[in-house]
């Protein structure tokens, strides 16, 4: 199972629709938000696959982000969530609480723990635990995304400009 792994979108509609245009290219079950979605627009650009959100530090506009988030048929999960793909636990949030983000990582329980916030991307093992950030889609040197594959825990940062 391949899943992708998006942040830090910050409302940037252009530089989304052409992540979601290379991410048609791929075989994707699943993508993962990891907050600062910045705007509703944002949303529903990701109507091709299951989508699951959480809020980052610059969304503001929360009630509005989860009335479109319900109404796409997609998933909020608010500051944090816990999914089981494929055999795989996996947790995801926006990192800017970094106590949090330190302790999911520490606590070993996940195969894959995914955040975003800093904008660079990341792919490291701590523990037991693969760590990635995909990167982001606005303030940043080089536009990234990030593809995982679940069966062997592999993940790919794709550049988007």
């Amino acid at each position: 199972m391949k899943i992708a792994v998006v942040s830090d979108t910050h409302g940037q509609t252009e530089f989304t629709r052409e992540a979601v245009s290379i991410l048609k290219d791929h075989p994707i079950e699943q993508v993962l938000h990891c907050g600062d979605i910045g705007a509703v627009e944002i949303v529903n650009l990701f109507e091709d696959w299951p989508t699951r959100f959480v809020f980052g530090n610059v969304d503001q506009n929360q009630d509005e982000l989860k009335r479109a988030i319900s109404d796409a048929g997609q998933t909020c999960d608010d500051r944090f969530g816990e999914v089981d793909w494929a055999g795989r636990k996996i947790a995801y949030l926006h990192g800017d609480d970094f106590k949090r983000l330190r302790s999911t990582v520490a606590a070993g329980c996940c195969d894959l723990v995914c955040h975003g916030h800093t904008h660079v991307p990341r792919w490291e093992k701590v523990g037991r635990t693969m760590v990635l950030n995909p990167g982001a889609l606005f303030r940043a040197a080089r536009h990234t995304v990030a593809i995982v594959d679940l069966d062997s825990l592999e993940a790919e940062h794709i550049a988007i400009n």
